[in-house]
């Protein structure tokens, strides 16, 4: 795929969600961190059911850290995997407070150290929560990159570091975002509504 082909794609998909934002809802870093800790394999309109009790609950890292996490599970039983989650949020809080002096650190060495964060927490983290550039792979992004043919990968890693290398470093939180929506709202995995697609001339599916 061209240079030019590229960066068409980003503006009409940018044209098309100009709303496109972290849809996890915080009001600051520590926030978001739990929020997306909380959102593996539940749906973001999931967890922002449950986090405002969570959050007056437990505003901020030493709160959480003072709880046990059966303490914390009647917030968010209605999410999946809920014990293990509560476990890893109060957990990811006293690292908090026992290394960072109960403030989320903004680099992602310090990110992966903490207790149920993997590589793409860290990247939504410091992308949305840092103001850094970003591409967080989730399973929007790896399936929607690769099948208009942006990349051409197999596992989410390489995904990541082939967008990388393919879109202006300037855009990859923005175009993380925009992936995410085009994918909730139109590139569905199952039944894609092309008919409807604003990049549809030139995804690579359509037009090999």
């Amino acid at each position: 795929m061209t240079e030019e082909r590229v960066v068409e794609i980003l503006d009409r998909l940018e044209d098309c969600y100009p709303q496109a934002k972290c849809a996890l809802d915080h009001v600051d870093v520590f926030q978001l961190i739990v929020a997306v800790v909380l959102s593996a394999q539940t749906t973001d309109k999931g967890v922002n059911q449950v986090t405002p009790a969570l959050f007056e609950a437990y505003p901020d890292a030493p709160s959480l850290a003072a709880a046990e996490p059966d303490q914390v599970e009647p917030y968010i039983r209605r999410i999946g995997l809920y014990k293990n989650k509560a476990k890893n949020i109060v957990a990811l809080a006293r690292k908090l407070c026992e290394d960072f002096g109960g403030e989320v650190p903004g680099n992602y060495d310090d990110l992966v150290s903490l207790p149920g964060v993997g590589r793409k927490t860290a990247n939504v983290v410091l992308a949305d929560g840092f103001g850094q550039q970003r591409i967080a792979v989730d399973t929007h992004v790896f399936r929607v990159a690769n099948r208009i043919g942006l990349v051409h990968e197999k596992d989410v890693l390489k995904t990541e570091l082939s967008l990388m290398e393919v879109l202006p470093d300037d855009r990859w939180t923005r175009t993380h975002h925009c992936i995410i929506f085009h994918g909730r709202n139109c590139c569905a995995a199952r039944k894609p509504d092309c008919e409807h697609c604003c990049i549809d001339d030139l995804c690579e599916k359509n037009n090999l």
